[in-house]
């Protein structure tokens, strides 16, 4: 298995136990095949997130409660890191294709 689902992105993400130089070609493909296939979903993943942020970021604009608003803030925060870190990972997809046709 090379890849395993991060609960926090809601997508499976890679997972290697040697290095991308040291495995078989056709290997490399099939992950790459199912790599594209999973990272098409991570704008949609992202949408799912930034409505998550803004229903929180409604909620926090009506909360009177300190303790409450600091709750919906640290939630609003993750689901923040969590969108930049599947941007991360959609981008990481392109570098891996250039390197690829360029050798």
């Amino acid at each position: 298995m090379h890849f395993t689902f991060d609960e926090r992105l809601g997508i499976p993400v890679p997972f290697f136990e040697n290095d991308w130089e040291d495995l078989q070609p056709d290997t490399q493909f099939a992950i790459m095949e199912k790599w594209e296939n999973i990272r098409g979903d991570i704008p949609d993943r992202i949408k799912e997130l930034e409505s998550d942020i803004n229903r929180l970021q409604y909620q926090l604009y009506n909360e009177d409660h300190f303790d409450k608003s600091c709750e919906l803030n640290a939630e609003i925060a993750e689901l923040a890191s969590a969108i930049n870190d599947l941007w991360i990972w959609y981008r990481s997809g392109e570098e891996v294709e250039v390197k690829k046709i360029h050798h």
